[in-house]
């Protein structure tokens, strides 16, 4: 008997159903909050390439390293504002947990050529 391992999002359904497929490319994410979703679980999984090619390309890195040893282990969201497929812009307020403490920010979201895309954040707490 194989087990699914629900997504690392937080959502229930299995990684390769949910975020795995924004990863893959094969769906993008609908709104402001499953992107925000997909790009924790790209954190989780290590995957640079997924996060630079959801970075607003004004405020994109030329290069992003993730740190080996840095283990994510929650995401909460707190709060949604704007972000569905009506609007042009979002915000989501998250808390993730990684061993040894939190991140608490507010992200900011665009369209690009239809797709949401991650802008900025600012950390609270």
């Amino acid at each position: 008997m194989t087990t699914t391992r629900s997504c690392p999002c937080g959502l229930p359904e299995a990684y390769e159903a949910c975020c795995g497929r924004y990863h893959r490319g094969a769906a993008s994410a609908p709104t402001a909050e499953a992107l925000m979703r997909s790009r924790y679980s790209a954190f989780v999984r290590r995957n640079a390439e997924y996060l630079l090619r959801t970075w607003h390309p004004r405020t994109r890195p030329g290069r992003l390293d993730l740190d080996p040893m840095m283990r994510w282990t929650g995401l909460e969201i707190l709060d949604t504002a704007d972000g569905s497929a009506f609007h042009s812009t979002g915000t989501v307020t998250f808390r993730a947990s990684h061993r040894g403490g939190s991140l608490h920010e507010r992200s900011r979201f665009e369209r690009v050529d239809g797709l949401w895309v991650y802008v900025g954040g600012e950390f609270l707490d």
